[in-house]
């Protein structure tokens, strides 16, 4: 049965989306899984199937749907797929919205097409080894000389680290201005002085490439900066719930599959002649889920809805961010527990989503960022 908040246009995407899923993806995740890291080819193919810059200007190969329940069909699809490796979330709802609002005609007409077709694939790098969810705490900065700035620091964490042609590089610009001397440069692969580190090993998400990237003299060109100088600090803060409710959504989803994935074994698997579910115990906790996650649904859709109007507040999304994620985390940890040892194997799907989720209450704020924010909001 069709959501309420979708429409048969948006039921078609999902259905090309799923089949782009089970054609591009799925044959080749666990090969990207072992290797660290998806090939280019799939970033190539979702930009000629229209899955790259959905919401981006239809003459720079952009889908021209600004509607943001497509981003939604997809990053479902994806998760419910347990497509943990192409960082699809990243480009389109984290980095697309940077780039949409802040560039400017030129640097539109240098990066958009590429940006829609795949070829120029994208990552943000704020997190330092020092300052994650602080942006006031960075230490790397970027010094005016004539038409470039002198980029240097070092970054980590970084998603689509190796990968990326493009990224968006926060520095201090003017250290004596406190936040609002941060700003917003654009980095692109060969620039001198720009290094990957190495592809960091993970618990979980194998296949999604995340790294160090150090900054050595880098001469950026100034016609590289985003936004406004000094708008580094306030560009992060107007996108903040879209990223925030989108990991939600993200979350919700893989907590959906792994429960109807756990709720198929537990009709299906004996134990002491009947099916696990059929015990007081099991048959319990999958009650639990199920209310849990209805709930969650419910309150997530909402959000989805008023983003889309345009009256998502920060402190709902932070409450669909924390509640989705670690309601996440819970359930995909039961739904190992009622496998039993095969939910420990990593060829059961319920078990890599029990590592692949673990981070989402940590990435884009942690869980305790998201209570701050919402305490906040209470006037506390």
């Amino acid at each position: 049965m069709r959501r309420q908040i979708f429409t048969e246009e948006h039921d078609a995407f999902r259905d090309m989306v799923r089949a782009f899923i089970a054609k591009e993806i799925t044959p080749y995740h666990e090969q990207w899984e072992r290797d660290g890291i998806v090939s280019r080819d799939v970033w190539l193919a979702a930009g000629h199937a229209g899955l790259l810059g959905i919401g981006i200007d239809e003459k720079y190969g952009g889908g021209g749907h600004p509607d943001y329940r497509y981003y939604v069909v997809l990053n479902e699809e994806l998760a419910r797929a347990g497509a943990t490796g192409p960082m699809f979330q990243l480009h389109n709802d984290m980095i697309g919205p940077y780039l949409d609002r802040l560039c400017t005609p030129e640097q539109r007409d240098r990066w958009f097409r590429g940006y829609c077709s795949g070829e120029l694939i994208t990552a943000i790098a704020m997190t330092e080894p020092e300052a994650g969810s602080d942006l006031q705490g960075i230490r790397t900065t970027a010094v005016r000389i004539g038409d470039h700035y002198i980029l240097n620091g070092q970054k980590t964490f970084i998603s689509n680290g190796q990968l990326a042609d493009l990224v968006i590089v926060a520095a201090r610009t003017d250290p004596a201005a406190g936040h609002q001397g941060i700003s917003l440069l654009v980095v692109e692969r060969g620039m001198p002085g720009f290094f990957r580190g190495r592809n960091l090993e993970k618990l979980g998400m194998h296949a999604q490439d995340t790294s160090e990237l150090f900054f050595t003299d880098v001469r950026v060109p100034a016609a590289n900066l985003l936004g406004a100088e000094g708008g580094g600090f306030a560009a992060p803060m107007q996108n903040l719930p879209r990223e925030r409710v989108t990991i939600g959504v993200t979350a919700l989803a893989m907590a959906e599959q792994a429960f109807a994935d756990t709720l198929a074994y537990s009709k299906q698997r004996q134990a002491f002649g009947q099916p696990i579910g059929k015990f007081q115990h099991n048959r319990f906790l999958l009650a639990e889920m199920a209310t849990a996650i209805a709930v969650a649904r419910e309150f997530t859709d909402r959000a989805v809805m008023e983003h889309c109007a345009g009256q998502l507040t920060s402190d709902e999304a932070s409450m669909v961010k924390w509640w989705n994620t670690e309601l996440c985390n819970q359930v995909t940890d039961r739904c190992v527990q009622l496998h039993g040892g095969y939910g420990y194997m990593h060829e059961y799907a319920v078990g890599r989503a029990w590592t692949d989720s673990r981070v989402q209450s940590i990435f884009g704020g942690t869980t305790e960022i998201m209570k701050e924010i919402i305490g906040r909001s209470l006037g506390l």
